[in-house]
């Protein structure tokens, strides 16, 4: 199988290079992102593999398509970049990586709540210049307080083991409630007035986008901590901005934001016009942004390639697609 790589970067080579050989698969690894503009690359190659922030809507499918490419590799969990539509119709199916060591994602999310309420960062930006007067650099203790985890999947659980190591009491929403976890289950309202911290683990789909939303945060206690280590996309971010001016939350950590396509992954340092509701929430001291990087460890890096070059093997020797998207 030869496999067109976009959007690579020196850890997706590390990482995929190895397996891809284990399993016999030629890999072209392209630096650019899968668009309308690059598809054309991926002309004498089986499949394709992409992430994140690649785009793959009706005319970049149906191209592919023509091109003979014949399933279409996600190194991710979010398939929202594909038209799943389209690609049903193309009869090509799209496999995916539904979970990749749900614990590193976990721990950064639980990275971003210890930064953000302990303000380690303000703390290593003065230490850093030898100031060590600490006035101003307090937090809570987690211990004792209640955490709302919004979404119990596999990453929702791991987070609910950190949390309940830190001693918090857990309550949780999610569509489809798992009875077997043992969870004190409320509804988004319940849990927005109950909860200290507020973690999101649940997909972007047409409805939870935007679900943390003016109406949302309203409902919610002063002084509440977010975290999203999910989408970019749950959260209103003109919504976010407004609130955190005013003071609403004690700190925002995020890996994810609404406008990642077009800055995360590479240096945007030099971009002349940034985009203005990201660079007021990054003017603030409440708010960490850490760029999506909660799935960079060895571990995730190593069951994505595995699991993505299993995926090809699968539908290479027609057996069942158990990571197809449907």
């Amino acid at each position: 199988m030869k496999i067109a790589f976009f959007d690579t970067k020196s850890y997706w080579k590390d990482s995929f290079g190895p397996v891809a050989e284990k399993y016999g698969f030629e890999i072209t690894f392209f630096n650019e992102r899968l668009t309308p503009a690059t598809a054309h690359l991926a002309a004498g190659h089986d499949a394709t593999c992409s992430f994140v922030n690649d785009e793959v809507p009706a005319d970049v499918v149906r191209e592919l398509h023509n091109l003979g490419v014949k399933v279409l590799l996600l190194r991710c969990a979010g398939f929202d970049s594909v038209d799943l539509a389209v690609a049903k119709e193309c009869g090509m199916p799209v496999l995916r990586v539904p979970a990749y060591s749900p614990e590193s994602v976990a721990e950064q999310g639980a990275a971003l709540l210890m930064a953000v309420n302990r303000k380690s960062h303000l703390a290593y930006e003065r230490s850093t210049k030898f100031n060590f007067d600490i006035a101003g650099l307090d937090g809570i203790a987690l211990v004792g307080r209640t955490a709302g985890v919004i979404g119990t999947g596999k990453i929702g659980q791991c987070m609910i083991n950190i949390l309940k190591g830190f001693g918090m009491n857990i309550i949780a929403y999610d569509a489809f409630p798992n009875p077997n976890l043992g969870l004190e289950y409320v509804d988004l309202d319940e849990l927005y007035a109950r909860a200290d911290v507020i973690s999101l683990h649940c997909p972007l789909m047409p409805a939870t986008r935007h679900m943390i939303n003016a109406e949302a945060i309203a409902k919610m206690k002063d002084g509440v901590i977010l975290v999203n280590v999910a989408r970019g996309g749950l959260v209103d971010s003109e919504a976010l901005a407004d609130a955190v001016e005013a003071g609403k939350f004690r700190g925002v950590g995020m890996d994810v934001c609404e406008v990642e396509h077009e800055y995360f992954f590479e240096d945007r340092s030099d971009k002349a016009e940034k985009d203005p509701t990201l660079a007021r929430l990054l003017a603030s001291e409440k708010v960490v942004l850490s760029g999506h990087l909660a799935f960079l460890t060895e571990e995730a890096l190593n069951a994505m390639a595995e699991v993505t070059c299993g995926n090809a093997k699968a539908f290479l020797d027609g057996t069942e697609l158990v990571n197809e998207v449907k």
